[in-house]
């Protein structure tokens, strides 16, 4: 089977729509899962049976994986299996019958609006690499995306006179967030004052440019949020997507409705969204208290 595995992930970026990080993805998880099989002795994908998949399930859950791995384990196993069986290269799907294991919505960790202050005002400074963090960590709250969306911005994906950031998502869509008028600030100062320092004179349409000029990476940008939070003095794990929790977060807690955030993180399901709704049940309490009346 490992001879397809090349024909799939074609298959999912061209035919599916899916994104280049999602095929790498995918491609770890499908050479982990057929290396399990060649253990027990499987090479075909018409020996491989439901309880094959349930028995790799359960290894992965051994190894201490985590539900939400699991899932994406077995999600690429069964598109794997449906297109083997779509092209005619099995007579059966083994997959049809396995169920996705129950995943607990873990609350995800955000910060609150104190912090997310500090990590900025912590960023402030003249010199710059400030000015350019500080428009990082500005857009970052502003808009809710995704690490490698903000590394991929280019000077022309902002747009000062409506105020709005394009960022291009999962599968190449394209959505349209508004950006706030602190964050537009921080990025016109940044591209003023600090962009053609880092730029010397080298042509790079991206937005946000490293030491050397390039596009900055997304490793460079988890290492920069993770300094801002040190420098903050918070103590709770911070990673990129801690930010886009928190732009969630906060625009439910300050009354936006479901719909539209999920527009602005660019969710293609809302069931996506709801793990953030845990937070407005503060805010509905004092709701209800302040209306109902035997609140």
């Amino acid at each position: 089977m490992k001879e397809f595995i090349d024909d799939f992930l074609d298959y999912i970026t061209v035919e599916r729509g899916l994104s280049k990080n999602t095929g790498l993805a995918y491609r770890r998880d499908l050479t982990k899962y057929i290396g399990y099989l060649s253990q027990k002795g499987i090479g075909s994908a018409d020996a491989v049976r439901r309880e094959h998949v349930s028995d790799f399930m359960f290894d992965l859950k051994k190894h201490g994986m985590s539900p939400s791995s699991i899932c994406r384990h077995l999600a690429a196993v069964k598109m794997f299996h449906r297109f083997l069986l779509r092209e005619n290269l099995s007579k059966e799907d083994p997959t049809t019958l396995v169920d996705t294991p129950k995943l607990w919505k873990r609350i995800p960790a955000v910060l609150t609006q104190a912090e997310i202050e500090s990590m900025i005002a912590a960023a402030a400074g003249r010199k710059t690499q400030q000015v350019r963090d500080a428009a990082i960590l500005e857009i970052f709250y502003a808009s809710g995306l995704r690490v490698s969306e903000l590394a991929d911005l280019k000077t022309t994906s902002i747009n000062f006179e409506v105020g709005f950031v394009r960022a291009v998502g999962k599968g190449s869509k394209e959505r349209i967030i508004p950006l706030g008028q602190k964050a537009a600030q921080a990025v016109q100062k940044y591209l003023e004052k600090a962009r053609p320092q880092l730029l010397k004179n080298q042509a790079n349409d991206y937005l946000f440019l490293s030491k050397l000029g390039k596009r900055i990476s997304r490793v460079s940008l988890w290492s920069l949020i993770q300094s801002y939070a040190r420098k903050a003095n918070i103590k709770k794990p911070i990673k990129p997507h801690t930010l886009r929790h928190t732009f969630a977060t906060h625009l439910l807690e300050h009354g936006a409705d479901l719909r539209s955030v999920q527009e602005m993180l660019g969710h293609a399901d809302i069931s996506t969204t709801q793990i953030y709704t845990h937070v407005d049940k503060e805010r509905l309490r004092s709701v209800h208290k302040q209306f109902h009346p035997r609140g």
